[in-house]
């Protein structure tokens, strides 16, 4: 329970936690470090991919967020009157109607690399299956689309079957979520690799895989693009 020490960060994002949830279990759920609470609460630094994870899990978004947080002063006066959570982040931030999110068709393309190597590859078709709400946050992209998560390469952080989105103009940063797309790919799609980023440097990629572990490089000459794996899509 927040008390008057925690941070101010702290105590917004505490509105936003999903009801019947702890907040461990929404760090497990959102795929970050328990121990984030301790930290927050003390120093309130939590960085904008933590933010961002957290907020996805709770069905909001980082603008959301942002936008309450500015609106602070009015969202507490509703709060202390009675007003829910809900109606109050409602009166802070109305968003604008934004253009559907294109749901690509996706499967299972094999391993990358060595026969036995483990690393689980996806093919991404331009095939359209379906449209879906575009989160806040991908406003500016007008090329962003989602993807539904195939095999069980990223579990926990993404649960097979969820749809992720993919924001190909977003700035990349090491432990961002990637979409990889490799070069020389045969067959109606593009052959990609969705893992966590640990290294970039001129002539390769260092890419993370959590099921099962391993750490890999991928050379540059390989790599089509990079793009930002946004987040789940609700």
């Amino acid at each position: 329970m927040a008390t008057g020490e925690d941070s101010q960060v702290y105590r917004d994002l505490m509105r936003f936690k999903p009801e019947g949830l702890s907040p461990n279990a929404w760090a497990v759920k959102a795929g970050v470090n328990r121990t984030v609470w301790a930290d927050m609460r003390r120093h309130g630094n939590p960085s904008r991919k933590t933010l961002e994870k957290l907020l996805v899990a709770a069905e909001s978004s980082l603008a959301e967020f942002e936008a309450l947080r500015i609106g602070g002063s009015e969202a507490n006066r509703t709060m202390l009157a009675g007003e829910g959570v809900g109606e109050s982040r409602k009166r802070a931030w109305a968003p604008q109607s934004l253009p559907p999110l294109p749901l690509r068709e996706c499967a299972l393309a094999g391993e990358w690399g060595e026969s036995g190597s483990g690393i689980e590859m996806m093919e991404v078709r331009s095939t359209e299956l379906d449209r879906l709400p575009r989160p806040q946050s991908l406003a500016g992209d007008a090329d962003a689309y989602a993807i539904t998560m195939v095999g069980d390469s990223m579990w926990p952080r993404f649960r097979p079957g969820r749809r992720v989105a993919v924001s190909p103009h977003a700035p990349v940063a090491i432990g961002d979520d990637v979409l990889v797309r490799l070069r020389g790919g045969v067959g109606p799609g593009q052959l990609v690799l969705l893992k966590e980023l640990v290294r970039r440097s001129a002539g390769f990629l260092e890419l993370r895989q959590f099921n099962p572990g391993t750490t890999f490089r991928v050379d540059a000459n390989e790599i089509e693009a990079i793009q930002k794996v946004a987040g789940e899509v609700i």
